[in-house]
């Protein structure tokens, strides 16, 4: 996908700034519909795999230290994320960014803030290897889970083979993630017709969201995930952080500071925010974008009302009960918090 600059971005879905004017409720909802869609509750195909799949994401013996699963970061008792700055991995080391939320990110373009990983299957390999993060070669990854007879078990019933392959474990674990989507925000109902599912001040937030430009990169059902987008437009973005966006995977230069825009779906819960977990609050994150995005400074009033629509962003998060764990065989390494 071509990296679209804010200007263009702005024109291509004829959104102006038009302070002082103000939509009718209905209309202003017909011009939300046009670029925002509800999300719909996740359609299971493949039941057995999402099972194995929740037992995977929980799974903390496929780090090497045997304390850390997908879980550990992309916490599902949270927003799908840690609240940390930036995660802590393998080791004990930060890892360099913050971490994505893992709801509703099948509805992604592609995956990672710079987009290195295009769907979920490539995305749940990376971590599980990555020297900072779970720390575990493959073939490792792969040797533990066949020294489980439970696990052996699963994966011949599912995959029809008892010689456990990496691409199997992350396949599992991608539709288990596609179940992780959130519908029924309030803003959802709104959007299909029901007046009173947020409030005036709300409403409003959501009118100055869009007339002020916001909705030019925060759009599509995930109200982002679908672009890259440079953070600093207007001014420059200012980070002790390495991350240098889509340039590292292009290797362009001209790549740098490109960052795949990040779903504001569940928005109030996955704090801090930006690649870097810059900003720790949601006035914080607005007023930021605001100035350095759109060359805007929204009054103290305008931020209460767009961060009171954020917060109707927040759906039903689902439901499932906690996985059940086969237990190690005798040739199961066992947890190493220091290894």
């Amino acid at each position: 996908m071509k990296i679209k600059p804010l200007a263009a971005a702005l024109a291509a879905l004829g959104v102006g700034v038009c302070f002082g004017v103000q939509a009718a409720p209905d209309e202003l909802r017909e011009k939300a519909k046009v670029i925002i869609q509800p999300i719909e509750p996740a359609k299971i195909d493949h039941p057995a795999k999402v099972d194995l799949g929740r037992q995977l994401f929980f799974e903390p013996r496929l780090s090497m230290s045997g304390i850390i699963s997908c879980n550990t970061c992309h916490n599902l008792s949270l927003g799908g994320v840690d609240n940390l700055k930036t995660s802590i991995g393998h080791k004990w080391q930060p890892g360099p960014v913050n971490a994505p939320t893992v709801f509703n990110a099948s509805l992604n373009f592609a995956q990672f803030w710079d987009g290195r990983a295009a769907n979920l299957q490539e995305q749940a390999a990376g971590p599980i290897q990555n020297p900072i993060e779970m720390g575990m070669p493959h073939t490792l990854a792969v040797a533990v889970l066949q020294s489980i007879p439970g696990y052996v078990d699963e994966f011949k019933k599912i995959y029809g083979t008892d010689q456990i392959a990496i691409e199997q474990v992350t396949d599992a674990i991608a539709e288990f993630e596609k179940t992780l989507v959130t519908p029924n925000s309030r803003f959802d109902k709104w959007l299909k017709g029901d007046d009173k599912a947020i409030t005036a001040e709300e409403r409003e937030g959501f009118r100055i969201f869009y007339d002020s430009g916001c909705i030019a990169c925060h759009n599509g059902p995930n109200l982002g995930g679908n672009s890259f987008q440079k953070i600093g437009v207007v001014e420059p973005y200012k980070s002790t952080s390495p991350a240098e966006g889509r340039a590292a995977v292009t290797k362009k230069d001209e790549d740098r500071w490109y960052f795949k825009v990040p779903t504001l779906r569940n928005v109030e819960l996955t704090y801090p925010y930006f690649h870097d977990g810059q900003a720790k609050t949601l006035e914080e994150a607005v007023t930021l974008m605001g100035r350095l995005q759109l060359g805007r400074t929204f009054t103290d009033d305008e931020l209460k009302k767009v961060v009171a629509f954020l917060h109707t962003l927040t759906g039903e998060r689902p439901q499932m009960p906690l996985p059940l764990l086969p237990p190690s065989g005798p040739n199961t390494p066992r947890p190493d918090p220091f290894k």
